[in-house]
């Protein structure tokens, strides 16, 4: 039973120099660093530019003073220690502050630079008494952090007092341990079991993976989908567009593909938010659209079934289209009801990294440009 070793200090990872390490470690004092012994071996230390060594390995680049930690405003939909309700149907609830990897892109690595930043739901009374009064939540997203970096026993609480709800229909898990560490998932009969017992006729359980490369879909990672997809477990996946990672559309639409193959439903791809510490993982959203358009040309359609969005403070911003002049976006979910199927028409700006780059959100002057008169609202 291979149980990978978890390396938390970067000057143990034997594949860097020991000038790398030393200039590494000055990252390290400031954004965490967390991986392990499996998803160390993918990475091709020959390769300076490896896809997988830029998903975990710390970079210099990180201490670049642009973006906030808290780049969508979550905080603003909190209504519960650990929870938020900023879509109707929707309560997201962060389960763990842990993770078996620390994504360099991380856009809550707030939750693991300082110990004195709580967002965590350690107990969640509160939550689930919020959420029994509130039939209009129908979706319950734990992530984290990560759930599954939890013990079964501790999962199986949750989830099952969560299922007991009976407005409740769905119970999603996002999660990368099938990336990160497939064997948390292989040498667990319990996981299963749990999926299989709480999935009942009337509810589901999404499992929410983020697979950002293809080289993480290994035989081992498919082999721990496949033990909760027999459980009863549906499967989606999400990833952010990533500069020097997935940002050309060989690599994407291979990702798309061999997602479909495994039966995991392409769901979202996000464009990079601007969080602190990640501006050179950032592409400009209207080149990440062409990116994906043209990957879309190699899929299938079960394989290009994902919306790309921006998670905004408002709401999940789809880019719907450009031409030569325009950029077109729809908020595809929105914090406010009325928002919801929102469509929007922008001057193309081949600089923007995000939303506020393309509109006065305080004002809204410019999200109807002077020859593009504001629809009337029904």
């Amino acid at each position: 039973m291979y149980n990978p070793k978890y390396i938390t200090d970067i000057m143990k990872i034997s594949g860097l120099s020991s000038a790398e390490k030393e200039e590494l470690a000055k990252v390290q004092e400031k954004f965490a660093f967390r991986s392990n012994e499996y998803y160390l071996s993918l990475i091709n230390w020959d390769d300076p530019a490896d896809p997988i060594r830029k998903i975990v390995i710390p970079d210099s680049a990180e201490l670049e003073e642009w973006g906030r930690l808290d780049a969508s405003e979550e905080a603003k939909y909190v209504v519960e220690p650990g929870m938020e309700h900023k879509y109707e149907q929707t309560a997201l609830v962060l389960v763990s502050d842990m993770c078996a990897g620390f994504c360099r892109y991380c856009f809550r690595k707030r939750l693991f630079m300082d110990e004195g930043i709580r967002e965590i739901a350690r107990d969640i009374d509160a939550d689930l008494a919020y959420i029994s009064s509130h039939p209009e939540i129908t979706n319950v997203l734990l992530s984290g952090g990560d759930p599954l970096f939890l013990s079964t026993k501790q999962l199986k609480k949750i989830v099952s007092r969560i299922s007991n709800i009976k407005h409740i229909k769905i119970i999603r898990i996002g999660t990368k341990v099938p990336a990160y560490n497939p064997f948390r998932i292989i040498n667990d009969p319990h996981l299963p079991e749990m999926i299989r017992k709480t999935g009942r006729k009337d509810k589901e359980i999404y499992i929410i993976t983020q697979f950002d490369h293809p080289r993480e879909l290994t035989e081992p990672a498919i082999k721990a989908v496949n033990i909760l997809q027999e459980a009863g477990a549906v499967f989606a996946n999400q990833t952010p567009l990533l500069n020097g990672i997935n940002n050309d559309p060989d690599s994407i639409a291979e990702l798309f593909r061999k997602l479909s193959f495994a039966g995991i439903a392409p769901y979202y791809v996000f464009q990079c938010r601007p969080t602190l510490g990640n501006r050179h993982f950032v592409v400009p959203v209207e080149e990440a659209y062409f990116i994906l358009e043209q990957a879309k040309m190699g899929c299938s359609g079960l394989a290009k079934r994902f919306t790309f969005v921006m998670s905004h403070v408002s709401g999940k911003i789809a880019i719907v289209g450009i031409d030569d002049e325009r950029t077109y976006m729809k908020y595809h979910q929105a914090a406010e009801w009325k928002d919801i199927g929102k469509f929007m028409s922008f001057k193309r700006d081949p600089e923007a990294l995000w939303f506020d780059d393309y509109v006065d959100l305080l004002s809204e002057k410019r999200i109807f440009q002077e020859d593009k008169p504001p629809i009337p609202s029904s």
